[in-house]
């Protein structure tokens, strides 16, 4: 069943935009990640403007993200304090990356430099996760070795401005947490993501946070930070698609309740592994059509004249 987007001016079928939803949603309740570093490459491949990708994408990491928060209030993993300092850091962050976004679109490089930030972010994160939590699951097949907590006092304690944050053990000041909620806004508004891959092992491996709230905090903050990232670029590039993002949507809120379902049966350094080998992989892909010689040199995909 084809559907014609009216802000992207392309027909795409319905079904596939439900899968994609579905698989995005899925990813979400499973690992506390938006999703969006999934979706909006996808949305490339299927034809999607970089621009409507990017600003649409952003809107389904909504929908996602507060599914699979539902889920995961039921298990009272969710630190409220934690996740308003991530989220005033990510108000300012997303501020300051949707200029720059409005910047490169009038320049016309919006494409190129959302690819080699994917890239980039992507092949780092995955491989420090990766390494990490390889490193972890060893440790703990290892019978008499001790394991390695994840909450050991660092630089991070030492700093000024402390708070106490209850549900998750941890009294650190409020600047880490905050640099962290600035640079996952700058990217949710840059590269139309939720930015959990980013908070995720900052959260884990900076903050010292405990992986049992670690998931539903990230989704927490990535619904606000989201949803100001959708409404700033539907008000300034008007670039946020409405029926594609309703298709994202109906997809996302179910499969986020399936991966959350499925996430509670896997261990900590499991979950780790899987979200690491799937960062990279995606990284990889992006990469790799970067590289290749395109098939054609040239297209002419709509858009409007400044």
């Amino acid at each position: 069943m084809q559907l014609y987007l009216p802000i992207a001016e392309v027909s795409i079928n319905a079904f596939l935009l439900l899968g994609l939803g579905g698989i995005v949603g899925f990813m979400s309740g499973m690992f506390g990640v938006g999703g969006g570093f999934i979706i909006t490459p996808l949305l490339f491949f299927i034809g999607i403007p970089p621009a409507v990708a990017v600003a649409t994408g952003a809107n389904q990491v909504v929908a996602s993200s507060i599914s699979g928060v539902l889920a995961q209030l039921k298990r009272k993993a969710v630190d409220f304090r934690m996740g308003l300092v991530l989220l005033v850091g990510g108000m300012f962050g997303s501020a300051i990356g949707i200029w720059v976004f409005a910047r490169l679109s009038v320049l016309g490089q919006v494409d190129l430099f959302v690819q080699l930030a994917y890239v980039f972010f992507l092949g780092l994160v995955g491989a420090l996760m990766l390494q990490e939590s390889l490193r972890s699951l060893r440790r703990s097949k290892k019978p008499g070795q001790p394991v390695k907590r994840s909450h050991v006092h660092t630089w991070v304690h030492r700093l000024p401005f402390k708070v106490k944050f209850r549900a998750s053990g941890l009294y650190i000041s409020v600047i880490p947490p905050m640099m962290v909620g600035g640079l996952v806004g700058f990217l949710a508004a840059i590269m139309g993501v939720g930015g959990g891959f980013i908070m995720v092992p900052a959260m884990i491996y900076l903050l010292g946070m405990p992986t049992k709230v670690v998931i539903g905090t990230s989704l927490f903050q990535i619904i606000f930070v989201t949803a100001f990232t959708t409404v700033m670029h539907a008000v300034t590039s008007q670039t946020v698609d409405m029926v594609l993002a309703l298709l994202l949507i109906i997809g996302g809120v179910i499969g986020a309740q399936i991966g959350a379902r499925l996430g509670v049966r896997l261990k900590a350094e499991q979950l780790r592994i899987l979200l690491a080998l799937l960062v990279l992989a995606v990284s990889g892909k992006i990469a790799l059509d970067l590289l290749l010689t395109p098939t054609e040199f040239y297209s002419i995909t709509p858009g409007t004249l400044p």
